[in-house]
């Protein structure tokens, strides 16, 4: 994240650093337009819709305003619904994060009172509540507005239509006169209007216009998926969908590049791209994604706005972003030139709301998808193979090989058809049918038994080449050259590592000796891989091997 941005408005650094851990790294619209004003101690009518980020527009400047060694409550913030009233104050406290002494209480009506009154009394900065609970405190003497600074009327269309604007009335007099008001609201009708002119008269109003999505050409879809089941679905899509070039998107830099290590290491070509990159290393990603050498880029938000690749026709929002506008800018990077393109958002069961709220504003369905099973991978990997046997044959030059095959047959005791399989099993090797995981559940239970019984923890040894990512190697090329040459299984190798000019990779030590013979002396695009142990790998390795623990 460019932190200047969010810093330009005028924001604290412990603020600007905890908006950087979340992933925001710039300011949408309404955050751009209202939080100068804000801080300037403006009133501010804002006209925007759900979704484009107006809950930090008001509750960033609340927190700049917050006296965190008093107690009393400061900050006001009216809502219609008890859920908007959880999401405003879980939001103010995460971006308090860095901010020691702030409290936030959300008061609506179902919860405790009792709760509620204990909070109260013990002392918070910052209410958020619905009118009906917040007059229950003020009748009650719970809740004291005589050191108010900041009040919000947060979608005071929506409390106008449920019949709440006598009591936003009340609570705005009996505020004290000096407080300051933001109002904000999608649509402005007479009853908003006339609250906004009775108790801001001077307000700033900032309008942001509501743009819907125009995109036929791009095909919209979402997935339900657990957190930590991300990864694999995002491999077995990669793997069963036709793609010309790929741009998935991660809210932080430090996602973007953790997510683009681990697609390389499972044979992907990616590479990532995000806002700390300078222009020549940005223009460098674009180049080798534009000329086929890398399929996907993962990058953060602000890094690909402005990316124009035609040959992009898969875009994947591996996390929702924070606002609808983001999403929009998002999609908009496939489905270029005439062209169409598929988008596909991964939804967390926390995020379903912001999904119906992206629905909302661009104005579009997004359709489920099926979750891809590792059945639909093995009859991919299936196909795939099959075809590139197909293509061999239709190619010809197989005299060579009919003869070798004719002489196995002949010198026994396997058949042609058995021949056939080891050979289609060879050239399967860096990419087995069937993957790691699926083997291991259908292998029969006394192979498991077996394993289990082994030690649980084989001493490892890290083996240096002298080829990287200049040569082009990928983590592929190094599993199907150890497992094919030495006869090693694949779930053995790694964690690899691929440096501009070298490689490194763990193999267990009960097979060095025969790594080294059968592979020390290979050749990868004409350049020797010159294969040996390694005195002692660098620190990016080290890092990968611990995360690879956990």
């Amino acid at each position: 994240m460019n932190k200047s941005a969010f810093a330009a408005l005028g924001l604290r650094e412990p603020l600007v650093r905890t908006l950087a851990a979340l992933g925001y790294e710039a300011p949408t619209p309404i955050q751009e337009r209202t939080i100068p004003l804000l801080l300037a101690g403006r009133d501010v009518i804002g006209q925007a819709q759900t979704g484009t980020g107006k809950t930090a527009a008001f509750a960033l400047p609340i927190l700049e305003k917050i006296d965190p060694e008093v107690r009393d409550t400061q900050a006001l913030v009216l809502t219609p619904t008890r859920e908007l009233a959880m999401q405003v104050a879980e939001a103010i406290h995460s971006y308090a994060h860095a901010m020691p002494g702030i409290g936030v209480l959300p008061v609506y009506g179902g919860a405790s009172m009792v709760h509620q009154l204990k909070r109260l009394q013990q002392g918070v900065q910052i209410v958020v509540g619905t009118p009906g609970r917040l007059i229950d405190h003020l009748d009650r003497g719970s809740l004291r507005l005589g050191s108010i600074r900041m009040m919000v009327l947060d979608e005071a269309d929506e409390m106008l239509k449920m019949g709440f604007i006598d009591d936003v009335e009340r609570i705005l007099g009996e505020a004290p006169p000096a407080r300051q008001v933001a109002l904000f609201s999608a649509t402005m009708p007479a009853g908003v209007l006339r609250i906004a002119k009775k108790h801001m008269p001077d307000a700033e109003r900032v309008e942001i216009e509501h743009k819907a999505l125009n995109a036929p050409a791009i095909e919209q879809r979402f997935i339900n998926v657990a957190e930590s089941q991300k990864l694999e679905v995002l491999t077995q899509i990669l793997e069963l969908e036709e793609n010309n070039a790929v741009l998935i998107f991660r809210r932080t830099k430090t996602g973007a590049a953790e997510l683009a290590e681990r697609l390389d290491a499972r044979g992907f070509a990616a590479e990532a791209m995000h806002g700390d990159m300078n222009q020549r290393e940005r223009e460098s990603v674009i180049r080798r994604l534009k000329a086929g050498n890398i399929e996907i880029v993962v990058a953060t938000g602000v890094a690909a706005r402005g990316l124009d690749v035609e040959q992009i026709t898969h875009v994947v929002n591996y996390d929702v972003p924070n606002d609808v506008e983001a999403y929009v800018h998002r999609i908009g990077r496939t489905g270029r030139a005439g062209r169409s393109g598929v988008a596909t958002l991964f939804v967390t069961p926390r995020e379903r709301k912001m999904m119906r709220e992206i629905e909302r504003f661009t104005g579009t369905s997004i359709k489920p998808m099926k979750t891809p099973t590792r059945g639909d991978v093995v009859a991919r990997r299936v196909e795939q193979l099959k075809e590139t046997i197909r293509k061999a044959i239709k190619d010809g030059h197989l005299d060579l090989y009919l003869q070798l095959v004719e002489q196995l047959a002949e010198e026994g005791p396997h058949d042609i058809a058995e021949i056939a399989a080891a050979a289609a099993k060879l050239a399967s090797v860096a990419k087995p049918i069937v993957p790691v995981k699926e083997r291991e559940e259908i292998r029969p239970a006394a192979a498991r038994s077996a394993r289990a019984s082994r030690p649980v923890a084989e001493a490892r040894v890290r083996l240096q080449m002298s080829v990287g990512k200049r040569d082009g190697i990928r983590p592929s090329d190094v599993v199907g050259s150890i497992a094919n040459e030495a006869g090693i299984e694949g779930r053995d190798i790694g964690p690899i590592e691929i440096l501009n000019d070298r490689t490194y990779v763990s193999v267990p030590a009960s097979a060095v000796k025969q790594v080294l013979t059968k592979v020390g002396r290979a050749r990868f695009r004409g350049r020797a891989v010159n294969l040996s142990v390694a005195e002692e790998g660098p620190r990016a390795f080290a890092k990968f091997e611990r995360g690879k623990k956990r």
